[in-house]
């Protein structure tokens, strides 16, 4: 089986590797990228996280050093993913972001944070309940940037209004949420009714439980689904200890990424191709399907923004073996064959 290269929306690091790493370098994102080739990941969006302006501003640069530098970073990454600042700082909407570092939207500070960067911001995650929201998605929107609502409390109306607004994506639906919510009136019912708005959903098992999965799937249809990983440095490594954003993150024997000591979940240590097969195997969806989710469904609803900041990625293309892991990769001038 054949498909067009998978093409990771949310990931914060990879193989050992903290993207949000101020040091980052480009053998170390070279390395992070070779790990993502291997399993069929052709291109994907480095994710920052929240963190106060000079230290968000100081990891941008770095994380725009190292792929500009790198070998595979100009072939595999055509830009950015902000989660936050501007998100939900109350209990369980911040999951593992610092609440203190949250703040209300201010399109200036994105304007500072990005200015000298070589590549564009193309997703950016809110909570569109804060104050002066408005101010942000109208310059995301002036430059085509694909919005998401995530880490949020909104309601109904707000959902709405939002996506009115120009939000387009649920940023990893299910998650960034109190344990403990109203019945019905809450953000996560509210996002599931809404048609307009595709959801970036984490099937590891952990994130989301199987049946709530296919709930969420059967809630928005096949065609508004999108794969995402949220991995951390704890993707494709053995369990133990990781730097996440200034934190220490533990990757435990059961697969889960969290602060240790805590029941916060801290991104994942899934691989994209990994979610692939679990859908698959967990009987939610074929295995086109599933590789659609993975690949042509991210690229698709990136397309506009990617298009209008002039950014232009080849997608490459992976055959698959019958179990469905990566046989051969092809990207460019590269063509890959993991053992």
């Amino acid at each position: 089986m054949q498909s067009a290269g998978l093409f990771d929306l949310q990931v914060n690091g990879y193989a050992g590797v903290d993207f949000n790493d101020a040091g980052l370098t480009a053998a170390a994102m070279d390395h992070a990228l070779e790990a993502m080739l291997s399993a069929g990941v052709t291109r994907c969006l480095p994710t920052l996280i929240t963190a106060d302006e000079a230290t968000l501003g100081a990891r941008f640069a770095a994380l725009d050093r190292a792929v500009a530098e790198s070998r595979l970073g100009p072939l595999m990454v055509p830009g950015w993913h902000l989660e936050g600042p501007f998100l939900n700082p109350g209990e369980g909407t911040a999951g593992c972001h610092p609440a203190e570092a949250m703040r209300a939207p201010d399109p200036s500070l994105l304007e500072r944070v990005t200015r000298d960067l070589r590549r564009p911001i193309l997703l950016l995650t809110l909570a569109p309940e804060r104050a002066d929201a408005a101010h942000v998605l109208a310059w995301a929107r002036r430059r085509g940037v694909l919005l998401a609502m995530g880490h949020t409390a909104a309601d109904l109306d707000t959902v709405t209004g939002a996506v009115d607004a120009g939000v387009r994506l649920s940023t990893h639906l299910g998650n960034g949420l109190p344990h403990l919510l109203p019945k019905f009136l809450n953000p996560l019912m509210a996002q599931l009714a809404e048609d307009r708005l595709h959801a970036s959903v984490i099937a590891d098992g952990i994130h989301v439980p199987i049946h709530a999965l296919r709930v969420m799937l059967r809630a928005k249809g096949p065609e508004r689904i999108v794969l995402v990983t949220d991995a951390t440095a704890a993707a494709a490594a053995p369990s133990g200890l990781y730097g996440f954003a200034g934190m220490r993150i533990e990757h435990a024997a059961d697969g889960s990424v969290r602060v240790p000591g805590g029941r916060t979940l801290a991104g994942s240590a899934l691989r994209l191709d990994q979610a692939v097969r679990n859908v698959v195997g967990w009987g939610l969806a074929s295995a086109a399907q599933a590789l659609a989710w993975a690949s042509t469904s991210p690229a698709d609803l990136l397309a506009p923004a990617q298009a209008a900041q002039g950014v232009v990625t080849e997608a490459g293309s992976v055959t698959w073996s019958d179990d469905l892991h990566a046989r051969t990769i092809v990207l460019g001038n590269l063509r890959l064959q993991p053992t």
